[in-house]
């Protein structure tokens, strides 16, 4: 059966939302096997360049490549994302037992210091929603999972079943060891120590683990750029400068962005030692600037 407009749409997004994370070399392999199109230069980002190489698809290969994704169509696609989720953050999926709903929350507070929305069950359920309808919604759509591991968590089907869901779909599982180790296909994984930790500790700590991961890393420097130009006082712009310093990922429009809140955020602007913070990152990230500016002064 012939896909709707609708369904190509949500397809050729939320493959691009998936594939963009990944390395140049991991998305041209996928690419290849499913007969789009891959090119060996190319001057933007790479989710612009996944949208162009799959834009002639047919609809077979383009149901397959969504399918070896994980991605449906519906309402709770990337492209429509469910109510609950902000945009412009990083979105996580906590799974927790019922009886530690309290930590759950505290920490959703501290992640969203970083940008980081968090979807906790007992707390974003509308009263009148159906329940497992709406956990389905955050799964399909999160970009990454944390498990809390509280004794008794893998004995919960719940909790087992949303990190199975997480772990098929292939985005980053990360555990926090509460009151007992990871188990099971995601003990492998990346672990974080909890136990008797702040939990605004142990939301800087996942902060960096995203800001790092291959999956997650160029949202998250997306994040970063935003809440930087965006900064509300002196101590925010600093505190956001040192981050961008630390990006994993530079897109040539950052530049522009940065020079702009430079120039006409305030909060910014004269924010000690910031500009010159920023002017420092640009003509490390981007050679060229220093090239075009200085061919720009040559009389001839």
């Amino acid at each position: 059966m012939a896909l709707t407009p609708s369904e190509r749409v949500t397809y050729k997004t939320e493959i691009a939302h998936r594939l963009s994370p990944l390395s140049w070399a991991e998305v041209d392999v996928i690419l290849g096997e499913f007969g789009a199109d891959t090119a060996a230069t190319w001057n933007s980002d790479l989710f612009s360049y996944v949208v162009t190489m799959i834009k002639g698809l047919s609809d077979g290969p383009l149901q397959q490549l969504a399918n070896h994704l994980n991605i449906e169509t519906g309402e709770d696609s990337v492209a429509d994302p469910p109510k609950f989720w902000t945009e412009g953050h990083l979105w996580i999926f906590l799974s927790h037992l019922a009886k530690h709903k309290v930590f759950a929350s505290e920490l959703q507070l501290a992640l969203a210091v970083y940008g980081i929305c968090s979807f906790v069950a007992h707390e974003d359920i509308e009263p009148d929603t159906e329940w497992q309808e709406e956990i389905e919604k955050a799964l399909r759509t999160c970009d990454a999972l944390v498990a809390l591991l509280n004794e008794g968590f893998n004995e919960s089907t719940w909790t087992d079943q949303e990190v199975g869901y997480a772990l098929g779909r292939g985005v980053p599982v990360f555990s926090v060891r509460l009151e007992m180790a990871p188990y099971g296909l995601f003990g492998k994984k990346q672990a974080f120590n909890g136990k008797a930790k702040d939990v605004n500790i142990i939301a800087k700590e996942l902060c960096e683990a995203y800001r790092k991961h291959p999956k997650t890393r160029q949202k998250f420097s997306d994040i970063i750029i935003d809440r930087f130009c965006s900064s509300g006082s002196f101590w925010e712009a600093k505190e956001l400068c040192s981050q961008v310093e630390e990006l994993e990922i530079w897109k040539p429009e950052y530049k522009g962005r940065l020079r702009d809140a430079i120039t006409n955020n305030s909060q910014v602007k004269y924010s000690w030692g910031v500009p010159e913070k920023i002017e420092s990152v640009i003509l490390q990230r981007d050679p060229d600037t220093i090239t075009n500016e200085n061919s720009a002064e040559m009389p001839f």
